[in-house]
């Protein structure tokens, strides 16, 4: 592929310094303003996609729009999803800082017209607006983490940023349902531009990137790439997100925009082939660690869907519980997760990265083969120790992988990196909840066909709203619904360990037992050993 290096794990470094730009410079006053700014930019992008969920009722009373509300998040999750690729590449070509100011910009753009939508449709394509600023919050902050600190030090930010997800995933909910419910739902987005305002003032102030040679020509970004990365990604996103909840998964409407969408993808490799600088280069696959780490992480966004989007439903409709409560349940894994993965770097340091995130995945899937054998209806208690030991196996697979990953690439690729993995990380979050929902919904319908009473709802988020209502079965037909519930959800999981199983075979069969770690002159002067590759354990 023209424009790309196609070097090999093996081969790229030769033992020579790295010859990217240093890292991020900041003033005098050291990294801190930066970091803040790094975790306010990472607390809008966590926060707006579950800041929304409880203001929905809310915001369908006053727009109307109820048979199309789920756009308010599958256009979010769509646009940030695209823009990945395209913003890594950007932050490569042109500097973090630009790209992460854009970005900020839009992002409060996207929430001032949020704010003043007059109806559903409108509200959902500002909401659009708003995911192709969260986009580049998503990237570029992680990239902007690894170029400020060396790689012995990285644990420690991304500890903070993995904290702030965390907390933001808990509060989203609380924060949005209070301000919905006392104040005005267009507070939700509102309440953006006070964050986000200082985020941009403390990183025009004082992120300052280091001056970067002059280039004998002209940048090229790669449009025709970008426009077809986006167009595959939109329908491939559109099809499994709609498919089974629209339409039918074999109907003209799945099947044209899954056929649509294979096509673009076959022009989209095309063009980046012929690109001189491609938007997806193709030393992102040829590359043993990176491609290993991108299906890994991939299959993390797969098995993620059954926590955050079946657990909730499961302790409602089984177990009885409310939404706030359902919610601990759930967050107590964001719990353990920051923790997990603040303390990683004293295992990964020790025994290498590879082998750490393959201890994660591997107690990773023994919780999710545990989550079936528990009793029915069995206390709210069991699901939410299960879910702390998730968060702490997932907290030592994910962090090992992202430094390690970030730490075998320099400067003038981390962005694009960095962006492939959470580009892998989304695109398997979209795929787990369109196959997870398919699996969830077939069982279901299995075990109602055999139900003490007629016309039972046939999809699990129906038969959850029936439940609801103490009214709405006999005592025996709430019982089966219950456990055909429980069955639904028990394959779910089970569909969740293979995935993991089919993170620990990347890891296995791909990735290098030795990350070939590049130490970069800033990072070299200030630690032990000779500048270069250092193909070590960490």
């Amino acid at each position: 592929m023209s424009g790309t290096d196609g070097r090999s794990d093996a081969d790229t470094g030769g033992g020579k310094a790295a010859a990217a730009p240093p890292t991020a410079v900041t003033t005098p006053r050291g990294r801190r303003p930066v970091v803040a700014a790094l975790m306010l930019g990472m607390a809008l992008a966590a926060i707006d996609g579950t800041i929304v969920s409880t203001a929905v009722p809310h915001i369908v009373g006053d727009l109307g729009g109820l048979t199309v509300f789920s756009w308010l998040f599958s256009g979010y999750l769509l646009a940030v999803t695209v823009t990945l690729p395209l913003y890594g590449k950007l932050s490569d070509t042109f500097g973090r800082k630009p790209v992460l100011v854009a970005g900020i910009i839009l992002f409060l753009v996207g929430s001032v017209l949020c704010a003043a939508a007059w109806n559903m449709a409108a509200l959902i394509a500002f909401r659009i607006v708003q995911g192709l600023g969260g986009g580049a919050l998503q990237g570029t902050v992680q990239t902007i983490a690894a170029d400020l600190y060396p790689l012995k030090e990285r644990p420690r930010i991304q500890a903070k940023l993995s904290t702030v997800w965390a907390t933001s995933a808990v509060a989203g909910p609380v924060v949005g349902g209070l301000l919905a419910g006392y104040a005005d739902w267009r507070w939700i987005f509102l309440i953006n531009l006070p964050v986000g305002a200082v985020a941009l003032w403390l990183v025009v102030r004082h992120l300052h990137e280091p001056s970067r040679p002059r280039p004998a020509t002209r940048p090229k970004v790669d449009w025709a790439g970008a426009l077809a990365v986006f167009a595959t990604g939109s329908l491939l996103l559109t099809a499994l997100v709609q498919g089974g909840v629209a339409w039918p998964w074999l109907s003209a409407p799945s099947l044209g925009l899954l056929g649509a969408s294979a096509v673009l993808a076959a022009l989209t490799v095309v063009i980046e082939r012929r690109a001189a600088e491609p938007i997806i280069p193709g030393w992102v696959w040829r590359r043993r660690t990176i491609a290993s780490v991108n299906l890994a992480l991939g299959a993390m966004g797969l098995l993620m869907v059954a926590p955050t989007v079946f657990l909730p439903t499961y302790a409602q409709s089984v177990l009885g519980l409310g939404p706030i409560a359902a919610g601990f349940v759930l967050s107590v894994m964001t719990l353990s997760w920051p923790v997990s993965a603040a303390l990683s770097d004293r295992v990964y340091n020790r025994i290498g990265f590879r082998r750490t995130a393959m201890i994660g995945m591997s107690a990773a899937l023994l919780i999710l083969l545990a989550f079936p054998l528990l009793p029915y209806p069995g206390e709210p208690w069991h699901p939410a120790l299960l879910m702390l030991l998730l968060g702490a196996a997932l907290g030592l697979f994910q962090l090992p992988l992202i430094v390690g990953v970030q730490s075998t690439v320099g400067w003038a690729e981390r962005g694009t990196t960095t962006a492939s993995v959470l580009f892998c990380r989304q695109v398997g979050q979209s795929i787990g909840a369109a196959l997870f929902g398919a699996v969830a919904n077939g069982v279901l319908a299995a075990r109602l066909l055999d139900a003490p009473v007629d016309g039972l709802p046939g999809d699990l988020d129906a038969v959850t709203r029936a439940l609801e209502d103490p009214g709405a079965f006999s005592a025996a037909a709430t019982d089966h619904v219950r456990r055909a519930v429980d069955a639904a959800v028990d394959y779910v999981y089970i569909g969740a360990a293979g995935a993991a199983a089919l993170a620990l075979l990347a890891l296995i069969t791909l990735a290098p037992r030795r990350f070939p770690v590049i130490t970069e002159p800033t990072e070299a002067a200030g630690t032990a050993g000779a500048p270069g590759r250092q193909d070590a354990a960490s």
